[in-house]
């Protein structure tokens, strides 16, 4: 199943298999899909943690063959500069992908500098940034080489989007939240602006890329289709990946 994290109605798409996901859906009026405070949750945690309540959901209470979470604006598809539901791979599609790959992943995303300053920029501290490396270092020394090297590189996954095995899944989910539970018991959000609160879904999105690359998993990169993405923002991606063309062929 590809669960469609949303916190709003939106329109659905009809495809077989894709199911919407309220997330952050404790304390909120039903919108009339699948909840993420049922069950074994973290749903209260929603504004912190952002799309990440809907991935604990998944892996705590589903047991599906593939997982794979998607959001209601964003899809994987045929092409970054499309907006049209008419792009989005269907199940059946996604699941041709993993014949020749352990998972399904966004487009790799190019920064002006290396991951760690680019996450400094607005995302994250120089203090929790510090902390979140010697949690892994504490807790996953194994990990600590591909941190590192993930870090020092200008190129990532974004957007905590994904479609796997549920045991991959599973085995990813175990590993994240078990840093991001014993770094959250160190941060104190009231130095953070409103922004930075979102910090475990940004941390999450760089996490990814570090267990990819301990994990050595074959990846298969598809285009991500943005449902509301307005034109200007179009030409600007566009602009941004020809030039990646241009430095990286």
């Amino acid at each position: 199943m590809i669960y469609i994290a949303a916190h709003k109605k939106f329109d659905v798409p009809r495809l077989e298999n894709y199911v919407p996901l309220q997330v952050g859906a404790e304390g909120k009026e039903s919108l009339g899909y699948l909840q993420d405070n049922t069950g074994d949750n973290i749903s209260i945690k929603n504004q912190n943690f952002c799309e990440l309540t809907g991935l604990y959901w998944i892996w705590k209470n589903t047991t599906d063959e593939y997982k794979g979470l998607v959001h209601y604006r964003r899809y994987f598809g045929k092409s970054n500069l499309s907006s049209k539901m008419m792009n989005v791979y269907t199940y059946d599609e996604m699941l041709g992908f993993l014949k020749g790959a352990d998972i399904v992943l966004p487009y790799i995303e190019y920064f002006k500098q290396n991951a760690k300053e680019e996450l400094l920029v607005e995302c994250c501290t120089p203090e929790i940034f510090d902390k979140l490396r010697r949690i892994v270092a504490n807790m996953h020394p194994e990990y600590i080489t591909a941190f590192d090297q993930y870090f020092a590189q200008n190129k990532s996954v974004l957007f905590n989007m994904m479609f796997c095995r549920a045991e991959i899944f599973d085995a990813y989910c175990e590993w994240l939240f078990s840093i991001l539970f014993e770094l959250e018991k160190t941060v104190d959000l009231n130095k953070l602006n409103s922004y930075q609160k979102r910090i475990y879904g940004f941390l999450s999105e760089r996490l990814l890329n570090v267990w990819m690359i301990k994990n050595n998993q074959t990846i298969r990169h598809l285009d991500i289709i943005n449902s509301e993405m307005p034109e200007k923002e179009k030409m600007v991606l566009l602009l941004r990946r020809l030039k990646h063309r241009y430095f990286h062929s």
